[in-house]
């Protein structure tokens, strides 16, 4: 496999972003991979410039239910296969992940419902989350089998740890740190690895999500829900990982930060 960098972002609404920055970002970062959650548009609704920007290959996943969900990946080389879905009935047509296939390694963007307590969208995500586990070691066995390895960018909506919310006590019984939510997070992390927390390991954050309430930003009062989850091979050969956040919060594109990591070859 080449070296490789790979940025994930959740865009917040692909149409507004483009219009706040997000062209400007993509024209300038030196991703070779960039993976987009929450794109809430059909491929036709999208500018020219970021439906086929130039000098990338895009792929889109839109959701079923208009304006909802949605994933895309652009990549500068051409991917082997792309594939929407994971071979799930209720989920291959909301929007929520997407894979391709490049030299030695399958990437893939995810967007795992977000889910609200007492709610039917809290079933939904339990029922996702049920869905796909299984899937993920399953694809981790087959690219083993192929000598390949894998990487599954995306918002999943869940903090694992406490290091990875600022107000975590106040946040005990809500969506993204319910502890059932954590327990399946960490039985992903039994098979893959949380590459960015294992390039900084026993620090707070770093955050990838703010509210836009209040002074969430400006204070740092943020979420680490935004992964790189890969396979340990992989993992391995991350050089440096690292949240864009943006310098002021007039210059944010989205309520979350683009994170990328540089993979050696």
């Amino acid at each position: 496999m080449l070296s490789l960098t790979v940025t994930s972002v959740n865009v917040n609404g692909l149409r507004a972003a483009a219009k706040k920055g997000f062209v400007e970002w993509l024209a300038a970062t030196d991703a070779d991979v960039v993976c987009l959650q929450e794109v809430r548009a059909e491929p036709q609704q999208l500018p020219d410039e970021v439906r086929e920007p130039e000098g990338w290959h895009a792929f889109h996943a839109p959701a079923a239910a208009k304006g909802r969900a949605g994933v895309s990946v652009y990549s500068r080389r051409e991917p082997d296969a792309v594939r929407v879905g994971f071979g799930s009935a209720e989920f291959d047509g909301t929007g929520r992940y997407l894979e391709i296939d490049l030299p030695g390694v399958t990437v893939a963007s995810l967007y795992l419902p977000s889910g609200e307590v007492g709610t039917e969208r809290q079933d939904e995500k339990e029922r996702f989350m049920d869905a796909f586990l299984p899937y993920l070691v399953s694809l981790k066995a087959r690219a083993a089998a192929d000598g390949r390895e894998v990487l599954v960018c995306g918002d999943w909506n869940i903090a694992h740890q406490e290091a990875d919310l600022k107000n975590w006590k106040a946040n005990r019984k809500s969506a993204g740190f319910l502890p059932e939510e954590r327990a399946w997070l960490t039985k992903v992390f039994e098979e893959y690895v949380d590459v960015v927390r294992a390039k900084h390991p026993d620090v707070a954050g770093p955050y990838s999500w703010w509210s836009y309430r209040g002074r969430a930003f400006d204070n740092d009062s943020g979420w680490r829900i935004d992964y790189h989850v890969a396979t340990p091979g992989l993992a391995q050969r991350a050089l440096k990982a690292h949240v864009e956040r943006a310098a002021s919060h007039a210059e944010r594109w989205s309520d979350h930060a683009p994170v990328t990591v540089v993979y050696g070859g």
